[in-house]
C-alpha cells in the first residue's frame, strides 16, 4: 500500500518558514498511515528524500528533525538515523555560524542520553569541521567547533586534533593568536570578550589589561625599590670566524649597550613559575616587554605550552589571565622563568642574576625561588655562586602571590624569537658578567678541592640523545676525532663541577652549537672551540661568539648541510658535516 496523497502533499509542501510546522503534521500522518497498513519502508524512503532536500537547502534543523522522525519509524535502523540527525544538525549549524543553536543542540544531546555511536559521529563531524576552519585561517569558527566537540564529549578526554594536540591546548593556542592580533591593534576589550567565552573550559580566571613597565620604570613612582649593581656599558662587537671564510649573516646584531644590572624589590606582586611576568596592581613588570623593540619580539610568556596563564602583548599594554588557584609566599628572589629548565638558557639568562642577589643591596634571608622542574645541576650552580647562604625554594606551576619579590635582569636583551618578517635578533653577551661568574665558580670549586689544572684533553661533545639540532653523522665524526686523540663527553651525565673541570682542562673542544657548548664560558684562555652547526645564516653566531670568547677561548664555526624538515624551526634543524670539514677545522685551530 502506497502513502496517501495527503502524506505526499505534506512532503512536497515542506519548505521555508513552514518546515517545522509541517514536520509536526507529517509525524502524525505517518503514524496513522503505518497503522492503516502503509509500508514503513515506503514512508521512510520519502522522508529520507525530504531530509536530503532540506539538507541541500541549508535547513539543518529541519533535516535533523526529519531524520529523527525516520528513527522513530524505522526501529531496525534507529541508530543510523539518529546518527544522521546529529551530524546533519551540527555540521549545518556550525557551517552557517549558528553556534548558539549548536551549543543548545549539544546540550540537548548530552541531556537526552543519545546513543554513543551518534555522539561519536557528532564529535567526529565537529573535529573535522574545526580542522577545516583552522586550515582556512577561520580562527573563531575553529574555536567554536573545537569547543562544541569538547562539550559533546563531556570534557575532551582522549580526543586529539589532526596535529596531535588536546582540545584544551588547541583552543588555548588559537585564542592566544586571536588576542595577540587584537592587542596589537589596540582592541584589548574585544580580546577580553573572546577570553570570557572559553576561560572556564581552559580553567582560567578573568582577563585584565595591564600597562607594561620595565623594573626601573615600575620603581620610579615609589611602588618599588631599584638599585643599580652594575651600570649600563658598551659591549665589544664579536669577530665571528667561519671555516669557509666570511659570510653574510641574515640576523640583526643585538644591542651593543649592555643593560644595567640591578636589584629591584616590589611588594604585593603576582608572579608565575615558568614565566618572567610579574604583575603589580595595574602594571606588568617585564624588561623585555617594555623594550622599545618589543613589538618585533615574539614574547612567549603566557604563550608556550608550559605556561600556567595566558597573555597577549600589544600597543604598550598586556592582557593576562591567570588560573584561579594561587600560592601565597611571604618573600623571595625570582630565579624562575621562561626556559629556566633548558641548561643553556639557565646558565646564560638566569645564573648571572645571582651576582645581583649576592650584592649587599639585596636583603638577607630572602629565599631563591626556582622552578621545581629544574634538573639537579641547576641547583648545584646556585649553591656554588650563592654568597649569602640563602635557602632555595622550588615552586610548583601555580601562580604565586608574593608579599615582597626581588628581581634581577638577564645580562643582555634576549628575546625568545622575533615575529615573522623581522630578522632574528642575535643577542651579544657582555663579557664582564661572565668574568665575574667564572671567578666565583673557580674560587668555590678550588675551595672544594676540584682539580682545575690544564690537562691538554681533546674532547668532542655528544648530542646523540637530543632530538633537535642533531649532527646526523655524529658516529662518523666521532670516529674520526677519536683517531686524533679526542674523547667523547656526554655533559648531561656529569655534575656541574665535573663539567666545569672538564671544559676548563681541555685544549680543544668540538661540539654542536647547542646548550652543551655554553659551558665553554669556563674554558681557559687560549683554548680552541670548534662549533658544528647547520648552514642557516640566521643562527645566533654573534651570541655564541661573544659568550664563548669571553673566556679567552677562540671559536671557529663549521657550517654543514641542513636536513630540511617541515615544521622545524630553522634554529633547531638537524644537519651533517663532512669529515673533510672537521679535519680542516682541526688543522686551522692547530695553527692558530
Amino acid at each position: 500500500m502506497r502513502p496517501s496523497a495527503a502524506f505526499m502533499d505534506l512532503v512536497k509542501g515542506v519548505g521555508g518558514a513552514n518546515a517545522s510546522r509541517i514536520l509536526g503534521e507529517l509525524a502524525a500522518v505517518a503514524s496513522r498511515e503505518i497503522a492503516a497498513g502503509v509500508g514503513a519502508a515506503s514512508i521512510v524512503q520519502h522522508l529520507e528524500t525530504l531530509a536530503f532536500r532540506l539538507e541541500g537547502s541549508n535547513r539543518p534543523v529541519e533535516a535533523s528533525g526529519t531524520y529523527e522522525l525516520i528513527a522513530d519509524i524505522d526501529a531496525d535502523h534507529r541508530e543510523r538515523w539518529r546518527t544522521a540527525a546529529v551530524t546533519v544538525s551540527l555540521r549545518g549549524l556550525c557551517g552557517q555560524g549558528r553556534f548558539d543553536e549548536a551549543t543548545a543542540r549539544v546540550a540537548a544531546l548530552r541531556r537526552d542520553g543519545n546513543p554513543g555511536v551518534a555522539i561519536k559521529a557528532g564529535i567526529d563531524a565537529l573535529m573535522s569541521l574545526a580542522w577545516h576552519h583552522e586550515c582556512r585561517y577561520e580562527a573563531e569558527a575553529a574555536v567554536q567547533c573545537y569547543r562544541l566537540a569538547h562539550e559533546l564529549s563531556g570534557g575532551g578526554h582522549g580526543l586529539a586534533t589532526v596535529d596531535g594536540h588536546t582540545l584544551e591546548r588547541k583552543i588555548r593556542d588559537i585564542r592566544i593568536l586571536q588576542m595577540r592580533a587584537l592587542a596589537e591593534d589596540g582592541r584589548h576589550e574585544e580580546a577580553i570578550a573572546l577570553h570570557e567565552q572559553t576561560r572556564s573550559l581552559l580553567g582560567l580566571g578573568p582577563m585584565r589589561i595591564y600597562d607594561i613597565r620595565s623594573a626601573q620604570q615600575a620603581a620610579a613612582d615609589g611602588r618599588g625599590l631599584y638599585h643599580v649593581v652594575r651600570p649600563g656599558r658598551r659591549i665589544r662587537e664579536p669577530e665571528i670566524r667561519f671555516l669557509e671564510g666570511p659570510v653574510a649573516l641574515e640576523s640583526q646584531t643585538g644591542s651593543l649597550d649592555a643593560p644595567p644590572q640591578y636589584v629591584a624589590l616590589f611588594r604585593n606582586c603576582l608572579a608565575f613559575p615558568r614565566s618572567n611576568v610579574v604583575l603589580q596592581d595595574d602594571r606588568l613588570i617585564y624588561d623585555l616587554a617594555a623594550h622599545p623593540q618589543s613589538a618585533t619580539f615574539d614574547i612567549r610568556d603566557g604563550v608556550n605550552p608550559d605556561q600556567i596563564m595566558i597573555a597577549a602583548y600589544g600597543s604598550g599594554r598586556a592582557l593576562v589571565a591567570p588560573p584561579p588557584r594561587l600560592q601565597e609566599i611571604d618573600a623571595g628572589l625570582m630565579l624562575f622563568g621562561l626556559q629556566s629548565r633548558n641548561y643553556g638558557h639557565w646558565l646564560l639568562e638566569f645564573v648571572g642574576r645571582m651576582l645581583c642577589f649576592n650584592d649587599r643591596a639585596c636583603p638577607s634571608g630572602l629565599p631563591l625561588c626556582i622552578d621545581d622542574n629544574m634538573p639537579e645541576t641547576h641547583r648545584q650552580i646556585i649553591e656554588l655562586i650563592d654568597a649569602r647562604d640563602r635557602p632555595v625554594l622550588p615552586l610548583p606551576a601555580v601562580p604565586a602571590r608574593f608579599r615582597e619579590l626581588g628581581l634581577a635582569p638577564a645580562p643582555t636583551l634576549l628575546p625568545f624569537d622575533t615575529h615573522p618578517g623581522h630578522p632574528v635578533y642575535d643577542a651579544v653577551w657582555p663579557g664582564d658578567v661572565f668574568a665575574d661568574l667564572r671567578a666565583r665558580v673557580f674560587e668555590r670549586l678550588a675551595a672544594h678541592g676540584v682539580d682545575l689544572r690544564r690537562t691538554g684533553r681533546r674532547i668532542v661533545l655528544s648530542r646523540r640523545g637530543f632530538a633537535q639540532r642533531q649532527l646526523l653523522n655524529e658516529a662518523e665524526i666521532v670516529g674520526i676525532l677519536q683517531q686524533h686523540g679526542f674523547e667523547v663527553v656526554h655533559p648531561e651525565t656529569l655534575g656541574f663541577a665535573e663539567q666545569i673541570a672538564t671544559y676548563h682542562a681541555a685544549d680543544i673542544i668540538v661540539g654542536s652549537a647547542s646548550s652543551a657548548l655554553t659551558n665553554c664560558i669556563f674554558c681557559r684562555p687560549g683554548a680552541k672551540v670548534v662549533a658544528l652547526i647547520h648552514e642557516g645564516l640566521s643562527f645566533n653566531f654573534r651570541g655564541y661568539t661573544s659568550m664563548i670568547e669571553s673566556s679567552g677561548a677562540d671559536l671557529l664555526f663549521v657550517r654543514g648541510t641542513t636536513e630540511r624538515a617541515e615544521g622545524v624551526h630553522p634554529f633547531h634543524a638537524n644537519y651533517t658535516v663532512s669529515p673533510d670539514q672537521v679535519l680542516r677545522a682541526l688543522e686551522r685551530v692547530g695553527r692558530a
